[in-house]
């Protein structure tokens, strides 16, 4: 039996604006530009803070906001979906190619790509959870959360059809922080010298 409910569409519903793409493109060419000057601390900079906001958004949303959105009534979680994702589309996957991509050429930068065994094994471990964790976020979560957003955009949403997306999700981010908390645990071991 196929769960609905009627929710008046509001005005204020944000909508997906491509206009962000500007900024993910600035983003990305501030990536480049980083990466060709080659100066360590910019790189290492630009890692740090990227891969922290990735981390810290992605905890947030799955242990607490997430939580806390499953026992909302349909309105109110429909009003945090469709102002909240339209943001998250262009953020999460930037933030994630960046982190990723600055990590491996800081480094390589850092000499740590042409460390010996067992030493290597960090460097492995870190780029198979960063590989992980960044298609899991571009091949999952990012299509679960436009089609959430979809759904939650029509007049009589199909709850149904949330509640099987989000059961998805919701397994897919637990596994992603573990791979968060898992990936700080290897950047320390990084940090500290391998």
């Amino acid at each position: 039996m196929q769960q609905s409910a009627t929710v008046a569409l509001d005005d204020d519903v944000t909508p997906i604006a491509y206009t962000n793409l500007i900024w993910v493109g600035v983003a990305l060419a501030v990536m480049v530009a980083v990466i060709r000057a080659d100066i360590p601390w910019a790189l290492n900079f630009l890692h740090v803070i990227c891969g922290i906001l990735w981390t810290g958004i992605d905890l947030f949303m799955g242990f607490v906001l997430g939580p806390i959105m499953r026992r909302l009534p349909l309105p109110a979680r429909r009003a945090v979906i469709c102002r909240l994702m339209p943001r998250m589309l262009f953020l999460m996957p930037t933030l994630s190619i960046i982190t990723g991509t600055a990590g491996y050429y800081h480094a390589q930068q850092m000499g740590f790509l042409d460390v010996g065994y067992p030493a290597f094994w960090w460097v492995v471990a870190a780029l198979v959870i960063v590989t992980i964790l960044t298609v899991q976020g571009l091949g999952l979560l990012l299509p679960t959360n436009l089609l959430v957003y979809l759904e939650m955009r029509k007049d009589r949403p199909d709850g149904a059809r949330i509640g099987r997306l989000m059961r998805r999700y919701v397994r897919a981010v637990g596994f992603q922080g573990v791979l968060q908390v898992t990936i700080i645990v290897v950047m320390a071991r990084f940090a500290t010298g391998l």
